[in-house]
Order: C-alpha cells, then structure tokens, then sequence
C-alpha cells in the first residue's frame, strides 16, 4: 500500500534529499518549503504522515502543528528538530507532534520512526468505532474505541502517542513493562539504552495527569521500565 509523506523544510538540500531518499523507499513525497505551505499542504485527506522541521521562518514547525491540530486534523507529525534539550522536544508534544527526531539522524531511524507512526495511525483507523468496554484505574479512565481519556470528570487533550502509551500502561496495570517492551509495542522499534524518548514521554503523560489532579500514577521501577499505580 502507497504510503503518502510530506516532507517540510525550509533548507532546500535537505528537503529535497530527504524527499529522495523517501521516495527509494517506495514513498510518494510532496513537500513544502515553508509553515504557511505547510499547513495548506498537510490537509490533504489522503496524507498519511508529516515530517516536518522545527526552525523555519515566519510560521515555524511548532505554529503549524498546533494550527492543524486545532483544526482536527489528526496525520500523524514526526518533527524533526536541531535542539536535544528536553523542553525543545516538550515544546513539540506540546504543540501535538506524535514523534520527534534530532539532527543529524540515520536514515533508518527515521524510516523506522515514519513506519511505526504509520502503522499505528492504520491499525486506530480500522479499530475506530469498534464496540470496546472502557479501562479503568481508580478515577482515570480511558476509552480505546473513542481514543479518549478522563481522570474523574476531566478530560485528557493527549497526543496519538500520549494516548498508545497511556493505554499500554492501564492494560497491564499491576506489571511492569520493560523499556524495550515499550518500545516495541508503541514505536515497533528499540532506539537503544542511550534514548531518552521514552523518558521524555513518560514525563509528558506525567505533567498532564497532574494537570488533572491524578498526580503519581506511573510508577518508575529504576532500569527496568514503567507501570501503571500508585508510588
């Protein structure tokens, strides 16, 4: 199946070899050179992934997220981002990416990135509006068929990412999932010890259950992963 991918930069030589190699890959590629093409372009019922940089002029990758995700539109975004710090990346769940990269990168990196996001945005699709019973832990309760999720009254504004991981989490609630299980199951790829993606996520999901008054619900279990319950 022809998998269809924008591709974002303001840098004509990456945006045009990063376009090249996609399309060897077997993608069909557009781009666009700026935020304000961006966000026409990215409307396209048909697209199935974005990859769009951070820094660019005028509107910048961060802009054109959240004008999209106002908007409803819910492709999945790989942002791709010259900054490490972990409030450069939080910026960008923020704004409603699903998954971010850092420059410079691998090709297959990001290849396996853009295969998981795409994968998983297939698999919500063809489960959307299947009949599913809710899943529940003390006040928060999150509902697979309708991607949502609520603690007491409140509800969660999470991310395609955000939610996948929230509801492997209560699925196993009472076990311990191990970083490598997680990253299987919500990106189908390990990025290695060295990442901290997973970290930087898990932190994210953190700050809005307290938001919503759910404060310390997932648990660390030091070098071996994560699980849903109370410290």
């Amino acid at each position: 199946m022809t998998v269809r991918v924008l591709v974002v930069d303001d840098d004509r030589a990456i945006r045009e070899s990063l376009a090249r190699a996609l399309s060897l890959e077997g993608y069909e590629v557009s781009t666009a050179t700026d935020g304000v093409e961006a966000i026409v372009s990215a409307r396209r019922p048909d697209l199935d992934v974005v990859v769009l940089d951070v820094m660019m002029p005028a509107v910048d990758g961060l802009g054109v997220c959240r004008v999209l995700r106002a908007d409803g539109i819910r492709t999945p975004i790989l942002m791709l981002t010259a900054r490490v710090e972990v409030g450069a990346r939080v910026a960008g769940l923020d704004a409603g990416a699903d998954d971010y990269l850092a420059k410079p990168f691998e090709l297959d990196e990001l290849l396996a990135r853009l295969r998981a996001l795409v994968r998983r945005s297939r698999f919500t699709d063809a489960g959307t509006g299947a009949a599913e019973g809710d899943l529940r832990f003390e006040e928060l309760r999150v509902a697979p068929g309708a991607r949502r999720a609520w603690w007491d009254t409140c509800e969660l504004t999470l991310s395609k990412t955000e939610f996948d991981l929230l509801e492997l989490l209560i699925r196993h609630q009472g076990q311990v999932l191990t970083h490598s299980t997680i990253y299987d199951r919500i990106w189908g790829y390990d990025f290695g010890a060295e990442s901290n993606n997973l970290a930087v996520y898990i932190s994210y999901l953190r700050r809005k259950l307290d938001e919503a008054g759910a404060p310390d619900l997932i648990r660390t279990v030091r070098g071996v992963g994560y699980s849903i319950g109370r410290q």
